[in-house]
């Protein structure tokens, strides 16, 4: 089916956390970056149309937030109200990575199928946790409550790129994690990408100057040029963490300003 053919689908980013750090600790390669605060947003994506929505990531939880000391403004599964969305309504959830901030409040969403890579899962439990500078971003119960959803036959496991539904595919991204994927999206503006953690901020890729939790620097740094050739144009591509997104794209409710975002009718 050619593009022209889809319908196109609406995409929002929705804000549920945020992490005040130096900007030094946003990049590998620090010595020209100036030591001034630089926020790290928190967020989990919708994509709606053709009768469905569509969750990508589930953010982390409460009791999430208290092991790693962060701070929540409302649960993944409460966020999704400001599209008048209920929880227990998702019927599929693509997970484009486990790290805590993006594979809790799973519990939230008991009627969801799970869109994972496969080897994403393998990494998160193989014999590199039990290296705590690779573990260190992962979470333990988030993981385990994976591989129960496994057993309970509710994962759908990814091998590189997959059609989930016209208009929509995952694609394998490595680089921040063994297994991350990307997700592109048919919309009024083109192909546009949730890079999630594929590209953490836009000075990430524009001073090709990964994120500092980086599995594979090599697979990470290639991984910006995959996203270009996804994504009609490149401020159709949007990063994981960055306040940004906020700012350039439009919130189409007074009531929530600075913490949604409506991403597929490109920057206001």
């Amino acid at each position: 089916m050619s593009s022209t053919q889809i319908e196109p689908y609406e995409v929002y980013a929705l804000r549920y956390a945020q992490h005040e750090r130096p900007a030094r600790d946003n990049f590998l390669f620090s010595d020209d970056i100036h030591d001034g605060p630089q926020r790290l947003d928190f967020f989990v994506w919708v994509i709606r149309g053709n009768g469905k929505n569509y969750l990508v990531d589930l953010g982390f939880d409460h009791a999430g937030a208290e092991r790693r000391g962060r701070s929540i403004t409302r649960l993944p599964s409460d966020a999704l109200g400001m599209l008048d969305i209920e929880a227990n309504s998702i019927e599929d959830v693509i997970v484009t990575h486990l790290h805590y901030d993006h594979a809790g409040d799973l519990n939230a969403f008991p009627n969801a199928r799970l869109y994972l890579q496969e080897r994403e899962l393998a990494f998160a439990t193989s014999r590199h946790m039990g290296m705590a500078s690779v573990r260190m971003a992962f979470d333990v119960e988030y993981v385990c409550d994976f591989v129960r959803a496994v057993y309970d036959e509710r994962v759908v496991f990814v091998d590189g790129s997959r059609e989930i539904a016209p208009g929509i595919s995952l694609h394998h991204i490595g680089g921040h994690t063994d297994g991350h994927q990307a997700v592109r999206v048919w919309t009024k503006s083109g192909w546009l990408v949730l890079a999630s953690d594929a590209i953490h901020l836009y000075a990430n890729r524009d001073l090709n100057n990964p994120f500092p939790i980086v599995h594979n620097v090599t697979e990470m740094v290639a991984g910006y040029a995959r996203l270009d050739e996804l994504a009609t144009r490149r401020d159709l591509i949007i990063p994981g963490h960055d306040p940004l997104v906020l700012e350039r794209f439009p919130c189409p409710s007074k009531e929530f300003e600075g913490e949604l975002a409506r991403l597929d009718l490109g920057p206001a």
